[in-house]
């Protein structure tokens, strides 16, 4: 005959489980809430600050769109216009072989009541004419020996530009080497090297750069100017003949 045995009460483990996560999920809830409430609170107490804040941005924004719309376009369009004058006794200049001289001159200075170059920095400083008759001012001081003021304006000048921003570079470089600073022309002949490579100024200026190495005597640094040039630029016109560049500075360097 069969035995009856009786069951213990046993605890459903899945229902304990549930409880407490229902038990954890009201403590985020409740956690949740409360931290709701605090932010409500805070809004609440610095509704002045955080309105008087969002008024600011504002302003400065609308301040921003402003200032571009009625101030720095128009004064763009004005820089550009009144540099179309020096413009173009500049660019005579860099064409001409004869009178030079005057015609930077009149492209720096002006004529006949018309801005030249350095009126145009001084009064369009920040914008991009302005900017650009930096540059030139720096070409026209250079081209008629006034080396000091050349490296100054060139240095003024900034560009992202891979030729004009090397150029500058290196025609700060040729200032200093007409000034007799070999250190600081060397620096700026790399400098305009390394700027953006490229197969004009790359190789044109690690050929100065060679060049016033082997008069401060530092060979080895020579022998690596004229060594990357016949590397990387072979097909440039400073890659012709830089084997005997490179042998005379090797032979120094020994």
């Amino acid at each position: 005959m069969a035995t009856y045995k009786k069951r213990g009460n046993k605890v459903n483990k899945g229902a304990k489980v549930n409880i407490e996560d229902q038990s954890t999920t009201a403590e985020v809830f409740n956690t949740l809430d409360e931290t709701a409430s605090k932010s409500e609170q805070w809004v609440e107490k610095n509704q002045k600050i955080i309105f008087i804040g969002l008024i600011a941005v504002a302003v400065i924004i609308l301040g921003y769109l402003a200032y571009n719309k009625y101030i720095l376009e128009p004064n763009e369009l004005e820089a550009a216009d009144e540099l179309a004058y020096p413009k173009v006794y500049f660019e005579q200049a860099q064409r001409s072989t004869v009178a030079v001289d005057s015609l930077f001159n009149l492209s720096l200075n002006g004529t006949d009541g018309k801005y030249g170059l350095i009126d145009i920095v001084d009064n369009y400083n920040n914008t991009k004419a302005g900017n650009l008759a930096k540059y030139m001012s720096g070409i026209a001081y250079l081209k008629t020996g006034d080396y000091e003021n050349a490296i100054q304006y060139l240095g003024d000048f900034s560009s992202d530009d891979e030729m004009l921003g090397s150029l500058a570079l290196g025609n700060i470089g040729d200032a200093f080497s007409e000034i007799n600073q070999p250190e600081d022309a060397l620096k700026y002949y790399v400098d305009a090297a390394n700027f953006k490579d490229n197969n004009f100024t790359s190789p044109l200026y690690l050929f100065k750069a060679g060049n016033v190495a082997m008069e401060l005597k530092e060979y080895g640094k020579a022998v690596d100017y004229f060594t990357k040039i016949k590397d990387n630029y072979s097909k440039s016109e400073e890659a012709k003949g830089i084997d005997v560049y490179i042998q005379r500075a090797q032979i120094a360097n020994k």
